[in-house]
């Protein structure tokens, strides 16, 4: 197993320094250049931030709906990048646009191939966002490679989390979610009928809300 893993992960790295060098001439009409955060909007209540400071990759639990007060500005870009036409997958990212609708967020849709997803990710950094949100299982292996070596790029996985996340990714689970990569699985307790659209929901905007809270590398848990 862990041979297959070393090979899979060395494909995936090869393909990564093949594709990036396409970064540059990616950009999406209107993101041609990166650019820093813009100021977010509002502020997080009381019981979302932590009272110390968490220790790279763990898990917070913030109180629920303390997160509801802060938001990115209008005009704030995320790239949904999805892969998968399992029920999850689909709850995951229509709750995305709806998110992003009520926000006013500008957001672009990058559909990767399931088979071969390295390709849709490198073209969701080249799009210069301000924050990559994942939708689908079949994304987060590759994405544990590629977001290691880009980390001037920042992601959010719903519904999911890499086994040991950089600085650069950010997860929301809840019980019933927590799928992790490396041949890890999903958790004992995984059930797709926790994938709701109230869950989801609730999941993209509290995942937003640590992002610009600067809570990264870290598991946002939301029971």
């Amino acid at each position: 197993m862990r041979a297959r893993s070393a090979l899979a992960s060395a494909l995936v790295a090869a393909s990564v320094v093949v594709l990036a060098a396409a970064l540059p001439g990616c950009a999406s009409a209107g993101w041609d250049e990166p650019r820093s955060m813009p100021a977010p909007v509002g502020s997080a209540a009381p019981g979302f931030l932590p009272e110390t400071q968490p220790s790279p990759e763990a898990t917070i639990e913030p109180e629920a709906g303390s997160w509801d007060g802060l938001s990115p500005a209008p005009g704030y870009r995320v790239v949904l990048l999805t892969a998968g036409a399992d029920a999850q997958t689909q709850t995951i990212a229509q709750s995305v646009r709806e998110w992003a609708g009520a926000a006013s967020v500008d957001l672009r849709t990058v559909t990767a191939d399931e088979h071969d997803p390295i390709p849709g990710i490198v073209d969701a950094m080249g799009r210069n966002p301000d924050l990559i949100v994942v939708a689908g299982e079949v994304l987060i292996d590759p994405l544990a490679i590629v977001s290691a070596n880009h980390l001037d790029r920042s992601f959010l996985i719903i519904g999911a989390e890499i086994a040991e996340p950089t600085e650069n990714v950010t997860a929301v689970d809840w019980t019933g979610a927590s799928f992790r990569g490396e041949g890890l699985g999903s958790a004992s307790d995984y059930d797709p009928a926790s994938f709701t659209p109230e869950r989801t929901g609730t999941a993209v905007r509290a995942g937003v809300a640590a992002v610009l809270s600067g809570l990264n590398g870290l598991v946002i848990w939301i029971d």
